[in-house]
């Protein structure tokens, strides 16, 4: 990955931050804006690791929920939560309790759909949530840390068949965890983006 791409993003989402903060001091009951907030914290906690990251998540969630309270049919509030428990449910080793977060993200998804079916990113949102209990298994199978730094499985002998059967696999379950978690910041950054840029924010750092 371009490292100053990054520290690009990371900076934007930083001062984005810092900003929604200060809309809130004067206006706490700004859907827009808590909206906003929530999809600032969820692209930070990438940067972040463990119980950093995980508290980020949370502090997410709830000032979309708080956006919620304000206005309960704010569909992009919707799907960002939706996110949220997306990454809250992956970060569980227990498939079991995952799974009521990924319900939970579901439900989301589904009503943000429901207020504005023609938007493809709420669509692509729904398929995708589908794969995530698959790809939970994968990851927590291979180790979290093993599959999100590409290193492989265990040691142990194997046959060059079964080594190759083991890349294949691999390979099949990191893409499909880029697939999703690349989907849903991907869409989460270009809300977030497009949301601050309709708030007359300095445009972004250049490319």
């Amino acid at each position: 990955m371009d490292m100053s791409s990054d520290f690009d993003r990371l900076l934007f989402f930083e001062h984005a931050r810092r900003t929604a903060e200060a809309t809130h001091a004067k206006n706490p009951l700004d859907a827009d804006n808590l909206t906003r907030w929530g999809g600032v914290l969820l692209e930070l906690s990438q940067f972040q690791n463990g119980p950093e990251s995980a508290a980020m998540v949370q502090d997410a969630i709830q000032k979309l929920e708080e956006a919620l309270v304000v206005n309960p049919r704010k569909h992009d509030a919707l799907w960002c939560l939706g996110n949220a428990y997306t990454s809250s449910a992956f970060v569980i080793p227990d498939l079991d309790v995952a799974k009521g977060y990924f319900d939970k993200a579901t439900q989301y998804f589904e009503q943000a759909y429901e207020i504005e079916p023609e938007n493809e990113l709420y669509k692509k949102s729904l398929e995708v949530a589908s794969k995530a209990p698959e790809l939970h298994v994968e990851i927590h199978k291979h180790g979290l840390a093993q599959q999100a730094m590409g290193s492989g499985p265990g040691p142990g002998p194997s046959t060059s068949a079964s080594s190759k059967q083991q890349s294949a696999k691999k390979s099949k379950s990191s893409d499909l965890k880029y697939d999703i978690f690349g989907w849903i910041i991907l869409a989460v950054g270009i809300v977030t983006w497009v949301g601050f840029a309709k708030s007359n924010m300095p445009p972004p750092p250049p490319r």
